[in-house]
């Protein structure tokens, strides 16, 4: 796909992943319509990109809120005339065992991460169409292909929205419109320091178990947005981001069902290493 001169609508453009999507597409002369429920963040992110020669516009939106997201269509094409590709990047995050998570924090996991992409899906789709090519790409998660603990939330999501995009594409694969799944590994943002965390927990032991995690998130997001946006140029059906999720996508497509037992297996040769030193 030729990016050239197209328009991305990309939702989650705040930070993080969204936010080097954007410049990986300014870079290639692609027109953006940003969108995030942060509006400082939204601004940076514009500013980042101004020098890039593109048209920038920005778009206050929570993507749990229908009409809202019902409401953007106009705002988008008044501002762009058309657009080409749907990116559906917005994303929360909730960690702790089932029986901890409250009710109200895995409801707004699955609102925001599945929810999100049905809603905006399904009101942009018209637009897609209406064009000679066009791309919608979800962002899952590595969590998405496999599933720790204390992800009940986060997992069910992203898996979620695996299957609605591997269904979808199916549906659509006679049509101008390609639908891609991203699958980012342990990427550099902020979701974990942004992630809810079970209401019995003090603030120390949230910070601590979040420090421990945050370790774990080592590929910077500018890396990730030029992964995804040349998997978008070579129409891939699934972009794997990172080699922790190429390597533990294998491993669970050849284990499915004892693949966890493998990690842990390693993981406790690591700390035992680790205690050697």
């Amino acid at each position: 796909m030729k990016l050239d001169q197209k328009v991305a609508l990309i939702t989650g453009t705040g930070s993080g992943i969204g936010r080097a999507i954007a410049g990986s597409l300014a870079r290639r002369g692609c027109h953006l319509a940003l969108a995030d429920i942060n509006t400082d963040g939204l601004q940076e992110t514009a500013e980042l990109n101004k020098m890039s020669g593109v048209t920038i516009s920005t778009h206050k939106l929570d993507v749990t809120d229908r009409d809202a997201v019902k409401a953007l269509p106009p705002a988008v094409l008044e501002a762009h005339g058309r657009i080409d590709l749907l990116i559906n990047n917005a994303g929360v995050a909730a960690a702790g065992t089932f029986d901890r998570i409250s009710e109200a924090h895995f409801d707004r996991v699955m609102a925001v991460n599945f929810d999100g992409v049905v809603s905006m899906t399904r009101t942009f789709l018209p637009y897609l169409q209406e064009q000679e090519e066009a791309v919608i790409a979800n962002v899952s998660s590595l969590f998405g292909i496999i599933s720790p603990p204390e992800q009940t939330a986060y997992s069910a999501s992203k898996f979620a929205v695996r299957g609605f995009s591997n269904a979808l594409r199916h549906e659509l694969e006679a049509t101008n419109v390609l639908v891609t799944v991203i699958h980012p590994g342990g990427i550099s943002t902020n979701i974990v320091r942004n992630a809810m965390s079970p209401t019995d927990m003090t603030e120390e032991q949230v910070q601590r178990k979040k420090a421990r995690q945050q370790k774990m998130l080592v590929l910077p997001p500018e890396r990730a947005g030029e992964i995804i946006v040349k998997g978008i140029e070579q129409n891939r059906e699934r972009i794997l981001v990172g080699q922790d999720a190429k390597v533990l996508s294998l491993l669970e497509r050849i284990m499915p069902v004892d693949y966890w037992q493998v990690m842990k297996y390693l993981a406790a040769r690591r700390r035992k290493k680790r205690k050697k030193r």
